[in-house]
């Protein structure tokens, strides 16, 4: 009576456990396995910045001078060598390195080639002026907006010139490059 207790026992409780390598190797199993070894390849691949090559930009001799508004609307990213120049208080920078901005197609294409204070100081991308403005009627705090665009435009473009006011001259940066070279030379000798 005790053997057929235990084997009553033995049916009740089922077939005998499979060990984890039968487990593994199951048909359905080694599917799933697949699955999840090729979902988190692509996962992870994905993860992965993707590497384009794209040829660098040609270095753009260094510009010095000053320009009127009109001069400036020529370098508004469109020309043949893409220069982008941009005015902000009275400074002209070159904004060439940040093409993808400040070129055409960019979101402040708007200000290529122009004046952008006013643009700057009201938060308007297209607020544009044709001529010269002279900025009288911004207020306190869209002044200090200006020059805070300004001193972010300092740290990381290259300040060519100035804005030229209608009747200006020009200041011709050569001569002066020549006169502080001059003046270094004669600190030397003495």
């Amino acid at each position: 009576m005790a053997d057929v207790n235990n084997n009553n026992k033995a049916e009740e409780a089922g077939p005998e456990p499979q060990s984890l390598f039968d487990e593994l190797t199951n048909p359905l199993n080694l599917t799933l396995i697949l699955l999840i070894v090729f979902l988190m390849y692509k996962i992870l691949k994905s993860r992965q910045p993707v590497h384009t090559a794209s040829p660098p930009e040609p270095q753009l001799p260094k510009l010095r001078r000053d320009f009127t508004v009109e001069e400036l609307k020529k370098y508004d990213g469109t020309q043949e060598d893409g220069r982008v120049l941009v005015a902000v208080n009275g400074s002209v920078y070159d904004m060439t390195k940040g093409k993808r901005f400040y070129g055409p197609g960019g979101p402040y294409a708007a200000f290529g080639g122009k004046d952008a204070s006013r643009g700057l100081a009201t938060f308007n991308v297209s607020a544009s002026t044709e001529g010269y403005d002279d900025l009288s009627d911004l207020n306190t705090e869209q002044m200090d907006s200006i020059r805070e665009w300004e001193a972010q435009f300092k740290e990381k473009y290259d300040l060519v010139g100035r804005l030229l006011k209608p009747g200006e001259q020009a200041t011709n940066y050569s001569d002066e490059e020549d006169e502080a070279n001059t003046s270094v030379d004669k600190s030397k000798d003495d």
